[in-house]
C-alpha cells in the first residue's frame, strides 16, 4: 500500500496484520479521489479507518485535518505508524471508539466535516445504514460529501433519511464505492 498522489505521494503505508482489516486497494483509492476532485482545506472524518490509508491520502491531497476512528487495537497501531509520515502531527487525530459514540461526541463538541469516509466491514454495512443519517448529519458541513465503500454484490448503498444532492456509484471488481454529495444545510 502506498499514497497515490499529493505531498506524500509514493510513501509506503502499513496495514494491520490478519484478515480483520481490508485496506482499500490503490486502484480504488485512486479512482475515488479522482471523482472527489479538490479536497483542499477539507476536514475529514474516517470511520472504520483500518490502516488510515484513506485519511492519509486525503491529507496528502491537501485536506486540512483528519480524524480516524476505529476500535481494533491493530488498526489503531497501524494508523499511528502511518501518521508518523506527517511532518505536522496535529493534522491527524486518532480515536479508539465505536462509530456511534464517536459521532455523538463529535456533534456534542461542535465539530463539522466536509468529507466523511466510511469503509466498514462489508457484512456490517447493511446494519449501520439505518442509523447513519441521524448520527452523521449533525457532524456534516453544508454540502458535505460522504464516501461509502462496500461489496459490489451488495448493490448501491442507500442511507435512509439523508438528503442527497447527487451521487456517483462505481464498481471495481468485488468492491463498490458510493460518493454522495449531500444537500445538508445548517
Amino acid at each position: 500500500m502506498r499514497i497515490i498522489a499529493g505531498d506524500m505521494r509514493g510513501r509506503r503505508l502499513v496495514a494491520p496484520a490478519g484478515t480483520d482489516t481490508r485496506p482499500t486497494s490503490d486502484r480504488v483509492r485512486e479512482s475515488m479521489f479522482a471523482i472527489l476532485g479538490d479536497i483542499t482545506d477539507c476536514e475529514v472524518l474516517d470511520l472504520f479507518a483500518g490502516s488510515g490509508a484513506l485519511a492519509m491520502e486525503a491529507l496528502s491531497r491537501g485536506a486540512r485535518r483528519a480524524l480516524c476512528i476505529d476500535t481494533a487495537p491493530g488498526a489503531l497501531q497501524s494508523i499511528r505508524t502511518n501518521a508518523a509520515l506527517l511532518e505536522d502531527g496535529e493534522r491527524l487525530r486518532v480515536r479508539r471508539a465505536d462509530w456511534r459514540r464517536a459521532l455523538v461526541d463529535e456533534a456534542a463538541a461542535g465539530r463539522r466535516y466536509g468529507l466523511c469516509l466510511l469503509d466498514p466491514p462489508y457484512s456490517l454495512l447493511p446494519r449501520i445504514t439505518g442509523d447513519l443519517a441521524g448520527l452523521l448529519v449533525p457532524v456534516l458541513e453544508p454540502g458535505a460529501t460522504i464516501v461509502v465503500e462496500g461489496a459490489a454484490s451488495g448493490g448501491p448503498v442507500e442511507i435512509p433519511g439523508l438528503s442527497v444532492a447527487s451521487r456517483v456509484d462505481r464498481t471495481y471488481g468485488s468492491t463498490s464505492i458510493t460518493i454522495i454529495h449531500t444537500d445538508v444545510s445548517k
